[in-house]
């Protein structure tokens, strides 16, 4: 380390040192200061800041994982950046880390598992301190680049009971089959599952709403609309249309997700197709919108801003080394409903 600060000060940078000289703290302090960690006085911490402006100094991250093994920085990979649902999330995970004295890296996979590996493997190089992974389905390569790492990892959005798993979520299946009950208790037998994108979850979803429907012996299989297209509001209206085409019988329809669901409850509008009467509306997620659509979207809510709250909590908690008790972290669902069903 004082090999390093020596060559820094050949160029003319400011060090750490230097700035915790100028502040008239210590090192430690001036370091915890400058990355906002807030059991710092806030008056050492402002004469830090003040010390730091004058002398021009910028943080060098990577001489400080070199010197701790580990960087200020916790990783988080998620598949999208335009999903909502993620973009929740998010927010959370930097509102709880942010003041904790971490900086949050963010990974976009875009669904894709190789993207994710590579991600993954670029991200490990900068030793981060933590990581924040979007469920448990990615290749191999991938889960041993975790494994091997050591680093505190935790999943979101999906659960698992495993020794040395840390993750945050809710049952997909379990969300899918109270969608199929809850048609079923208006009434609805010919029932449809109509899905975009096909991530993991999805199909969780998917098998759960299959299983409500084979216990009650009214599962079609000809009655699952799926594409790995990307979601959008355009796709559901067209899915409606080409499901009603083909099967003029279906009298209740779940969506993967909400914007398709919107995007069907528009365009039945447009038709004069009447929502519930000839086919009542099922969504997920309950995104915003939802409760002013026409007619009004029964939903399944997820509690999106907890999930990633509770997810970078347990993250501090395990990286801090502290006793976890609960590594599996059920934050679960609540239907929604309103008048499309």
């Amino acid at each position: 380390m004082k090999t390093t600060e020596r060559k820094t000060r050949a160029t003319g940078r400011a060090t750490l040192s230097d700035v915790a000289r100028e502040a008239q703290v210590s090192p430690i302090t001036a370091s915890r200061a400058l990355r906002g960690v807030d059991t710092v006085d806030a008056e050492l911490a402002e004469r830090v800041r003040t010390a730091a402006a004058v002398l021009g100094y910028v943080p060098n991250p990577a001489a400080r994982a070199l010197a701790s093994a580990r960087s200020d920085t916790v990783v988080v990979l998620v598949p999208s950046l335009t999903n909502a649902v993620f973009v929740d999330v998010l927010e959370a995970i930097y509102r709880i880390l942010q003041p904790a004295g971490y900086e949050v890296l963010i990974g976009n996979s875009h669904y894709d598992r190789e993207e994710e590996e590579r991600l993954i493997r670029n991200y490990l190089a900068h030793r981060p301190s933590g990581l924040i992974v979007t469920g448990f389905d990615r290749t191999e390569a991938a889960r041993r680049l975790i494994e091997t790492s050591r680093i505190p990892t935790v999943h979101l959005m999906e659960l698992a009971q495993a020794p040395g798993v840390y993750c945050v979520g809710l049952s997909q299946a379990e969300a899918g089959a109270t969608a199929a009950r809850h048609l079923l208790g208006r009434g609805r037998r010919r029932l449809a599952f109509v899905a975009a994108q096909l991530d993991p979850r999805t199909l969780q979803r998917g098998e759960g709403f299959r299983r409500a429907l084979i216990e009650e012996a009214c599962y079609d299989p000809a009655l699952e609309l799926l594409t790995p297209a990307p979601s959008s509001m355009a796709l559901g209206g067209e899915l409606l249309v080409s499901l009603l085409e083909r099967h003029p019988d279906v009298d209740g329809i779940f969506f993967n997700n909400d914007d398709l669901a919107q995007g069907a409850l528009l365009e039945a509008l447009r038709r004069g197709i009447p929502v519930p009467g000839r086919v009542a509306v099922v969504g997920f997620n309950d995104l915003e919108g939802a409760a002013h659509m026409v007619p009004r979207l029964t939903t399944i809510r997820t509690p999106r801003e907890e999930m990633g709250r509770r997810a970078a909590e347990l993250l501090l908690a395990v990286m801090r080394g502290e006793t976890v008790k609960v590594p599996a972290v059920d934050v679960g669902f609540e239907l929604v409903t309103r008048e499309s069903t």
